[in-house]
């Protein structure tokens, strides 16, 4: 089996379209219909079947997908060992979240403009499903993303996903609400206190969302997601008008007019990640940006 053809077959299981797979990798659908053709021819096995207007793949084809993944990380670690000791250099694309950026890649390019004159970094700014995207098309060769301990990601088996630091968020609400319990930090009882209020959710990312709406299940209602909003200081600024409550990073100072509420029990954690594809570890470009990130994961973020 060619590598190229597990490639195609491993990019349909993912994007469910051979047109997808065609734009995404710079070829035709024709061709990716024949090459698949050939791979079914080679193992034996059907690949595909019909969907539709659309093609599925088959049980088979799911399980011989599931091994494209190990086989082509292997192909690339073992083309990475050719040259382990080899000095990094070059350009490394990254995408991530803004605090990502402030906590661990501008820090981290300043050093390397020291030490490592050869490497260059070059930041894209989107959240963890755009950068997830990014990487798996080979527009960026790491994502830094993060999810929540109640809203916990999937990962593409395709990619490693590398922890670094966490962070504890609680809830931002007017610091003139009489509302809110003051003797206790139960996550339930805290947005209880809040479930006639509007809320606050994160243009761009479900996770934020998703935290909320089970916490606030866990308190026996549901909450009213009025407003969206990406910038933290654009949640804030909606929190002294008065127009909702919502989720903020608890390290971060609050603007005059908010109050921020601890939430535990559960508690809720921002958790970061450095997220490659399999088998790019050893790329020492790669390998140099990783040691950082995680050398700088033991301090605070800066949101």
């Amino acid at each position: 089996m060619e590598t190229r053809r597990l490639r195609l077959l491993l990019e349909l299981s993912r994007l469910g379209s051979m047109r997808e797979v065609a734009d995404a990798l710079q070829t035709t659908t024709s061709t990716v219909s024949q090459q698949i053709a050939v791979l079914a021819r080679e193992t034996g096995a059907q690949l595909l079947e019909p969907d539709g207007r659309r093609v599925r793949l088959t049980p088979a084809g799911r399980r011989l997908a599931q091994h494209a993944a190990t086989i082509l990380a292997a192909v690339e670690a073992a083309q990475a060992d050719l040259a382990p000791g080899a000095e990094p250099s070059g350009i490394l694309h990254v995408a991530g979240f803004a605090t990502a950026v402030r906590t661990s890649v501008l820090p981290i390019m300043a050093e390397l403009a020291v030490s490592h004159p050869n490497v260059s970094l070059l930041f894209h700014e989107h959240e963890p499903a755009e950068a997830h995207a990014m990487l798996a098309s080979d527009e960026v060769d790491l994502a830094l993303t993060y999810d929540y301990n109640l809203a916990p990601a999937a990962f593409d088996p395709a990619f490693e996903a590398i922890p670094l630091w966490s962070a504890a968020w609680g809830l931002g609400v007017p610091a003139s609400s009489v509302a809110g319990p003051q003797d206790t930090t139960a996550s339930p009882a805290v947005f209880d206190a809040f479930r006639y209020h509007d809320w606050i959710g994160n243009s761009r990312n479900r996770a934020d969302e998703d935290v909320v709406r089970t916490l606030a299940s866990m308190a026996g209602f549901e909450p009213h997601l009025a407003h969206q909003a990406d910038s933290l200081d654009l949640v804030e600024d909606l929190i002294i008008a008065g127009l909702g409550v919502g989720l903020l990073p608890a390290g971060r100072p609050t603007k005059p007019g908010v109050r921020l509420l601890r939430l535990a029990g559960p508690e809720v954690v921002l958790r970061s990640y450095a997220v490659i594809r399999q088998g790019r570890a050893t790329w020492p470009l790669l390998a140099l940006v990783l040691d950082r990130l995680r050398e700088r994961a033991a301090g605070p973020p800066t949101f």
